[in-house]
């Protein structure tokens, strides 16, 4: 009986290190990305099995002791396994399946350093299109152009601050042009989404428009929307 009960701790732990090295071994280049999206997969898979089971063993044998504390903390590890994964479905299942996101959706700014550094992505550097624009209408209404009587240079010097802020990595910068290109780079799976601002006097008003799109992926999971929003609240400290 101890083994199976040990068997059920190395799987609810082994669910919880699937889950983990997923991310890293992408972003190191060891796995390609649909088969570490197939090892998160497996990672709910053994984390339900496993979780299923250990409830019964501990309402079974009510184990005592540092058994019945491993026995838990595997069963938290499970837990966690599958609630990861699934609330990232749920996510992407709550937003539209698209990665380009822009605060003007008829005239989005385009991407000029980054362009080249998109040559080898599966998402183009051109704008989506006007379903994408259908889309984010739809999802985000409240992603708007940024306006507001500061001089541009000065809304320029803002702009940038916040990048900085954000952790971004500042590819280009040109006040004269009022445009400024940066890459975000998430924590876990190491995704690149790239960000290129644009500020210009329209109506005799200073604008703001930013636009953030994702390099790989159909879906960005809401992610460049959060971006935006982040980054207009930190405009208005």
């Amino acid at each position: 009986m101890k083994k199976i009960n040990d068997l059920l701790i190395a799987l609810g732990i082994l669910s919880l290190l699937l889950l983990l090295v997923a991310g890293p071994l992408y972003r190191f280049e060891v796995l390609e990305l649909g088969t570490a999206f197939l090892l998160l997969r497996w990672a709910a898979y053994i984390g339900i099995g496993a979780g299923v089971l250990l409830i019964v063993w501990l309402v079974w044998q009510r184990p005592k002791g540092t058994r019945a504390t491993l026995s838990i903390i595997a069963l938290i590890t499970a837990a966690v396994a599958v609630w990861m994964p699934y609330s990232q479905l749920q996510q992407a299942r709550s937003v539209p399946p698209i990665h380009d996101i822009t605060t003007d959706t008829e005239n989005p700014p385009e991407f000029v350093a980054i362009a080249s550094l998109r040559a080898d992505a599966p998402n183009p550097v051109e704008y989506a299109g006007p379903e994408t624009a259908e889309q984010q209408l739809k999802a985000y209404p409240d992603l708007e152009t940024y306006r507001t009587d500061l001089a541009t240079e000065e809304l320029y010097d803002k702009a940038l601050a916040a990048v900085k802020d954000m952790g971004w990595e500042l590819v280009a910068g040109d006040r004269d042009e009022g445009r400024i290109e940066a890459t975000d780079t998430t924590t876990w799976f190491g995704f690149k989404d790239d960000v290129v601002i644009r500020i210009r006097v329209q109506a005799g008003e200073t604008q703001l428009d930013i636009r953030s799109k994702s390099r790989v992926g159909r879906s960005d999971v809401g992610k460049n929307a959060d971006r935006i929003r982040e980054f207009l609240a930190r405009l208005d400290k």
